[in-house]
């Protein structure tokens, strides 16, 4: 399913990027995605936050970094039923709020939090505004994964915020891969890397962006100045690669094999 108009609560729904260039940053991922990152009626308001757009219809946000040493990231949202109870949830099970429970005007009620190990990720209670509309195509979200270093520790956390279960599997190339699950439904998935980063790289939410082609995806990037941080390489997901903007922001591009496209 492409378009969107609700998601079940549990499931990630937004992304934003925090950047020093908001210009170029709409520049790179314009070129890159298609993407229209025009500067919102509501700035004022918002901080100066935009959203990035396909077909008129949004797909991500685009926004200032709000204080000195904070470094460009992407982050990811999950929508939530009641973001309060989600606060005390997140704190209960030992995790940390950066950023409180938040109205952002009728659109709907925001926090920033950090889970045991460190890995931020935001809750999203949404008003008028449910996340993205267009999911699973080109320059979409598609997909959600956490790159933790204490998969035991993560799945006992996030189950008793979201009520995540889990389903393991075993990829060829990768090892052992856990699929996050509401109901029966799959919204993400988490990652070992143990001994496949380097230590000095934090736990993290990896924002996946499906692609038409992911080889012509990377070539498009590096022309814009993006980085390479994993080369193309085929799973049974699809071909992806993992990237980075000018900036330092990591991401991931996927084309999803048949038989994932349209999964979330």
């Amino acid at each position: 399913m492409s378009e969107r108009t609700s998601y079940v609560p549990g499931t990630p729904c937004w992304v934003d990027l925090g950047t020093p260039d908001i210009e170029a940053s709409a520049q790179f991922y314009g070129s890159l995605f298609g993407w229209s990152v025009e500067e919102g009626e509501n700035a004022g308001q918002t901080g100066g936050y935009r959203q990035a757009t396909l077909r008129g219809k949004p797909v991500a946000g685009v926004m200032p970094l709000m204080q000195e040493g904070q470094p460009p990231a992407w982050s990811t949202y999950v929508s939530v039923a009641d973001a309060d109870a989600t606060a005390a949830k997140v704190r209960e099970a030992g995790g940390s709020a950066l950023a409180e429970p938040m109205d952002v005007m009728d659109l709907g009620r925001m926090a920033i939090f950090a889970d045991p190990t460190g890995a931020v990720f935001g809750i999203w209670q949404p008003g008028s505004f449910i996340g993205a509309e267009i999911v699973n195509e080109h320059g979409a979200l598609t997909w959600n994964e956490l790159n933790t270093r204490d998969t035991a520790g993560s799945k006992d956390f996030y189950a008793a915020v979201f009520g995540w279960t889990y389903e393991n599997m075993e990829v060829e190339g990768v090892g052992t891969y856990t699929g996050l699950k509401v109901g029966e439904n799959s919204v993400g998935g988490m990652l070992d890397i143990s001994g496949r980063v380097p230590d000095e790289v934090p736990p993290m939410w990896l924002t996946y962006f499906a692609v038409e082609d992911t080889d012509a995806t990377v070539a498009k990037l590096k022309e814009l100045g993006g980085s390479v941080m994993m080369e193309p390489m085929d799973i049974v997901a699809g071909r992806f690669a993992v990237v980075s903007d000018p900036f330092g922001a990591v991401f991931a591009v996927i084309k999803p094999s048949p038989m994932e496209e349209g999964s979330s």
